[in-house]
């Protein structure tokens, strides 16, 4: 263990399924990760979940219940006891039916277990997974005087989304409670995977690389935002926390019947279009695909891009009121988020059969990344007066944050939970984008939102 590791003793918990082995193919959403390593190396493109569990009180007398629920979970999760194998052209993914995971045992010496259970958390994710020798998660439990307190689980995103590593929390708790749960599991990874394979799923995905190829020909790669020379690291992230916008995002959902991220998509197309001088802004988001059956409750990698073009060029001068452009950018996100969903070696295969640049370079789109953990419109307790929000707007703080030499994208605007407001983050390519420049992006996008709250 390194000097940065948290210190502490190791626990091996060993676990036996009474489901043999087997092997798959990598799912459509691994594929992409696969292809994004190849390009750039692991190291651009990999990132962790990190997450604990408190260990109820009554469980905390007994220890051994908490080693056994995370022998049960990894039984019950054949996407937990899956490894990868990412080295030649056909990757696929291995399941194993028996194996030992290592368990990390901290002491809380602060008297803050859950402070202490982030730090740890923090520190088992510094070192890449091996995903063909690693599970793709680290387990740590952090103890005061020996009784177990919390539970950490850090996530390699290559086997589980967001949605999944929710779902193997919530089975946790039930483990940790209960001992037991007797519902069965959800899709694995591997199903997911044979799934892709059957017909139906083939046909979807062609649909979808054809959408995407007709939405990539309106886009633009040009932009008006004159170029310069780039800083050293060349991309730059800021960060905007507005309570400002907060309301005014809240009070533009529930005037329009919408929910708040297809504001924030609406807002951050126009804005975009604006600075680039483009009429149709090609938009990336992220989407979770958990509409087919039993893939709300599956415990794999579903989420993958979206592609959604947002035509401005019925704006005219000015900004367009909200209300008119809220219906376009619903359907254009409808439509992107039903295509979402796709093989993404057939998309490279499309672009190539027609001369497009496909996940090459520097992508010269925005990428659009909500990552709020709540995305609710109340407005209780909150002054919604126009004085009130206008005056809030100077309050509202910006920050530079962190430095990469690369990137995949031209542009990446991160809507992130903040306690004093919403988070408005921008990460720039600083060949387009002074340092002034990315504040001055953000705080174009906050006043985009709170006069589009009161317009007439």
């Amino acid at each position: 263990m390194g000097s940065d590791q948290p210190a502490g003793a190791w626990r091996t918990v060993r676990f036996a399924a009474e489901t043999p082995a087997r092997s798959t193919p990598i799912t459509w959403g691994q594929r992409a990760l696969w292809m994004a390593i190849r390009r750039h190396g692991a190291g651009q493109v990999m990132f962790t979940l990190k997450r604990w569990v408190a260990v109820p009180r009554r469980v905390q007398s007994d220890p051994e219940r908490v080693f056994a629920a995370i022998a049960a979970l990894i039984v019950r999760h054949a996407s937990l006891r899956t490894r990868l194998e990412l080295t030649d052209d056909k990757p696929a993914q291995l399941v194993a039916d028996a194996g030992e995971v290592p368990v990390l045992l901290v002491p809380d010496e602060s008297g803050d277990p859950a402070g202490t259970a982030r730090l740890v958390a923090d520190r088992l994710a510094v070192e890449p997974f091996a995903h063909a020798q690693d599970w793709p998660q680290r387990f740590a439990v952090v103890t005061r005087d020996g009784v177990p307190q919390q539970v950490v689980v850090v996530f390699s995103h290559t086997t589980v989304d967001f949605r999944a590593a929710e779902l193997v929390l919530r089975d946790l708790r039930l483990l940790l409670a209960r001992g037991g749960i007797d519902a069965p599991a959800g899709l694995q990874s591997a199903d997911v995977a044979e799934l892709e394979q059957r017909e139906r799923h083939r046909r979807r995905s062609a649909r979808a690389a054809a959408y995407w190829v007709e939405a990539t020909r309106r886009l633009s790669r040009d932009t008006r935002l004159p170029m310069r020379d780039p800083l050293t690291p060349r991309w730059r992230r800021g960060l905007l926390v507005s309570a400002a916008a907060d309301t005014a995002v809240r009070l533009l959902a529930g005037r329009h019947a919408a929910t708040s991220s297809t504001v924030l998509l609406a807002a951050a197309a126009a804005t975009v279009g604006e600075w680039s001088g483009n009429d149709v802004v090609g938009m990336h988001t992220m989407v979770n695909n958990r509409v087919l059956d039993g893939y709300p409750v599956a415990v794999a990698k579903l989420n993958q891009l979206a592609l959604v073009p947002v035509d401005l060029a019925g704006a005219g001068a000015g900004a367009e009121p909200m209300a008119q452009l809220l219906p376009r950018v619903w359907q254009a996100a409808m439509d992107g988020y039903r295509h979402a969903y796709y093989d993404p070696q057939e998309l490279s295969d499309a672009f190539s059969a027609v001369g497009l640049p496909y996940a090459t370079g520097v992508n010269p789109h925005c990428y659009l990344n909500d990552i709020r953990l709540s995305t609710d419109s109340d407005l209780f307790g909150r002054d919604v007066d126009e004085g009130a929000v206008r005056a809030a707007m100077a309050g509202s703080s910006f920050v530079l944050a962190e430095r990469f030499e690369r990137f995949t994208w031209r542009m990446r605007i991160e809507i992130v939970d903040q306690p004093a407001g919403l988070g408005l983050a921008l990460t720039a390519d600083t060949t387009y984008f002074s340092l002034g420049a990315i504040e001055a992006f953000l705080r174009a996008l906050e006043a985009r939102l709170v006069d589009a709250a009161f317009e007439g």
